[in-house]
């Protein structure tokens, strides 16, 4: 039986997609029938880590990599780890998203839009763009739900920028820009903190509250989506949800272009400095129904949800 490590941390600041990504791991992994221990901090992720208890995956701050097999690491915080793995008697996936959690591996897997060359450092198997996304089991159930969805008179929008705090801001810039459009819509909008909601146009309203396990049930209804372009986008392409995509951080920026250059999403500038023409972007998406159409199509074909399985296959092969 192969025996995976897989590490990663959450928090309010980083928000929860390196433990998303990690679930869907654990998901493909415990169906192949591997042991598989998650080793990290979950705060601020708890509704996504309880997956791991329904799988029987231990949670655990740390753990030696001796008697494992392999050791997938999502993390942008930590260096080189590959001598350290492979002197336990393992090998080292390495989850990177451009330059950020960059590092020497036996297998590299950077999911991206548009990965940028890459350095000679070293690593063996290079896995990069979205045919190696790792998407979790309720999205691919969703994904099957929605097939026929149709978008009712007033749409159903959400917004979610991620588990984090400090972008209520953000949201709340969001939540005018949507206003603005003066066009009737019901908004579920999921967010840690305060954001400030604006005062409605008729047939327009604002549902707020944190994230949480119902939010794929959510997004299985929603006609248009309001997104980060990190982890909950790679979700909302597979979901088939049309989405207006904003860049949060900077290393955000390379999926950010990407996914408007292989016609996934709508841009909406970064957070910093939303696009002037965010509210006619917007008002575009919930008026009409091509435009919808045709990013729907186009991002559920380009992810279709089967990228860990991929990069389990390739890791089979070098544990086997």
């Amino acid at each position: 039986m192969t025996k995976l490590v897989l590490r990663a941390d959450a928090s309010g600041t980083i928000g929860a997609g390196h433990v998303s990504r990690m679930v869907a791991y654990a998901e493909r992994a415990v169906a192949r029938g591997w042991e598989v221990v998650f080793a990290g901090v979950v705060d601020n992720a708890e509704w996504l880590a309880a997956r791991f208890g329904e799988l029987s995956v231990p949670v655990v701050p740390s753990v030696p990599f001796d008697g494992f097999d392999a050791v997938v690491v999502d993390h942008y915080g930590l260096g080189e780890l590959r001598e350290e793995v492979n002197s336990a008697g393992a090998l080292l996936v390495s989850i990177e998203d451009d330059v950020f959690g960059r590092r020497a591996a036996d297998l590299v897997v950077d999911c991206g839009f548009a990965p940028a060359p890459r350095p000679d450092d070293g690593s063996g198997a290079l896995l990069r763009g979205v045919a190696f996304a790792p998407v979790r089991d309720v999205v691919r159930a969703a994904r099957e739900k929605r097939r026929g969805h149709e978008a009712p008179e007033r749409p159903h929008v959400t917004v979610v920028l991620g588990g984090g705090t400090e972008w209520a801001g953000t949201v709340s810039v969001l939540l005018h820009a949507l206003r603005d459009t003066e066009l009737p819509f019901a908004a579920d909008v999921l967010v840690r903190g305060e954001p400030v909601v604006p005062k409605t146009w008729p047939g327009q309203e604002f549902r707020v509250q944190p994230p949480g396990p119902g939010l794929l049930d959510l997004l299985a209804e929603t006609d248009v989506a309001v997104s980060a372009a990190g982890v909950t986008l790679l979700e909302l392409c597979c979901l088939g949800v049309p989405t207006g995509v904003v860049q949060l951080v900077d290393n955000q920026e390379t999926g950010y272009r990407g996914a408007l250059d292989l016609g996934l999403a709508a841009g909406l500038g970064s957070a910093a400095a939303l696009d002037d023409d965010a509210v006619e972007t917007l008002r575009t998406l919930l008026l009409d129904g091509e435009t919808r159409r045709r990013f729907s199509e186009t991002a559920a074909s380009v992810v279709d949800g089967h990228g860990v399985d991929r990069v389990l296959d390739r890791l089979d092969d070098g544990v086997g």
